[in-house]
């Protein structure tokens, strides 16, 4: 049996599309058929992806950068991870697409066509961190199931849209709301269009910060369909799981969302700590809300050599989830001591935030330089890996990369 494409069911123009020339005698094709061109497809070329990006997965996509391709201030595209739930959408009829406000606890059942949101509402433009919260669970020991992300599961865009309270305020919002859950185009890899392949949200405090948008824009252009076209919820500081893609539907309720992926294990931890490789509850599984603290060093790669004498110039990026990172440092002796480096504040709540340090070195031979961000409560990175979950989830131990000075 042929294998088929990451779409479910796709027409003859959006196939004619993703080749990139029209399918000549494609009228003549038959209706079950997948032409070869889409039988193994080129994720590099799909999502427009650097070709050094790790493919984790290809049912459903799931991609991820390696630290020194993070190096930007602002990601680009090319370097954004891809992290999916279900099957990617077709590109949809942007003219026929609406939101759709409801639920227990909204006041007037809204829909509103892209178009008005866009002139309807202030547009604003945030840098936001998403990073997947399953980020760092190769890791973990015992393994965790999942993909198993490195360290490459982080971006820090630009991202236009409308703030999502303006829209939900709109609408409506009942006094006895406390949750919005959102509902997306994608579909369940089973291809059961009953079923959603996830279905997230958060608490009305965080869908009603300023920062929380519907985006509509990622760098000053229309958001790549692999990462939500035509329309996405951003609410950065949290897992990106939060961000739901090709967002159509978002529902005010008066109760916890109960949607896919919001219990059991995802996206959930202990709330207590746990032995590794332990069993644990559903009751005694705790939300995950904001990120922990966490940095990253994107400059040099791991394994630079350096002549004696020379100092080692390191940049990269450090961020706190809701909170902001207030001192960052690093060590050439395995966390013996530390040394601070150079920080500098986000572009705007919720960024991540840039350092820099010079090192020097007084022997030849093998370093590890190791980074370590603290925020504003205090909470630093621990130096190895953190409490074992069951889904390898919030894994911030410190980075390293290998230096050798000869």
């Amino acid at each position: 049996m042929k294998r088929r494409s990451f779409i479910e069911k796709t027409t003859l123009a959006s196939m004619s599309s993703l080749l990139g020339v029209d399918i000549v005698m494609g009228a003549k094709m038959p209706s079950d058929y997948l032409p070869l061109g889409l039988q193994d497809p080129n994720p590099f070329e799909l999502f427009s992806k650097d070709t050094r990006m790790t493919v984790l997965n290809s049912k459903p996509w799931n991609i991820e950068a390696k630290a020194h391709l993070l190096d930007d201030a602002v990601t680009p595209n090319k370097f954004m991870f891809i992290r999916n739930n279900g099957i990617i959408p077709e590109k949809p009829d942007t003219k026929a697409w609406q939101l759709t406000i409801d639920g227990e606890s909204v006041k007037e059942q809204k829909s509103y066509p892209l178009s008005e949101l866009k002139s309807k509402f202030k547009h604003y433009t945030y840098q936001l961190t998403l990073e997947c919260g399953g980020n760092g669970r190769s890791e973990f020991d015992p393994p965790a199931k999942g993909n198993q992300w490195t360290i490459g599961a982080v971006s820090c865009a630009n991202w236009t849209g409308v703030r999502l309270r303006d829209v939900l305020e709109d609408a409506g919002i009942k006094d006895d709301a406390v949750y919005i859950g959102y509902h997306a185009a994608d579909k369940h890899l089973s291809h059961n269009p009953q079923k959603e392949p996830i279905s997230r949200g958060a608490p009305m405090a965080k869908a009603l910060q300023d920062e929380t948008l519907l985006a509509f824009q990622m760098n000053g252009k229309d958001i790549p369909l692999a990462h939500g076209y035509p329309l996405r919820l951003v609410a950065g500081g949290w897992p990106a799981s939060v961000s739901g893609k090709w967002v159509n539907r978002i529902s005010i309720r008066n109760k916890e969302h109960d949607g896919p992926k919001m219990g059991g294990t995802a996206y959930r931890i202990p709330c207590k700590p746990v032995a590794p490789g332990a069993k644990v509850a559903d009751a005694d599984m705790c939300i995950i809300e904001s990120m922990p603290v966490k940095s990253l060093i994107t400059y040099p790669m791991s394994g630079a050599v350096l002549k004696k004498g020379n100092s080692l110039k390191i940049r990269g990026h450090a961020w706190a989830g809701e909170l902001e990172v207030i001192r960052m440092e690093y060590s050439i002796d395995f966390g013996a001591t530390w040394k601070k480096c150079i920080l500098n504040k986000p572009a705007n709540r919720l960024a991540w935030q840039h350092f820099t340090a010079s090192i020097d070195f007084s022997k030849k031979g093998y370093y590890e330089v190791w980074a370590k961000a603290t925020d504003s409560q205090g909470k630093s990175q621990p130096m190895l890996l953190p409490g074992w979950n069951p889904k390898g989830y919030l894994n911030n131990a410190c980075h390293r990369i290998a230096v050798k000075i000869k």
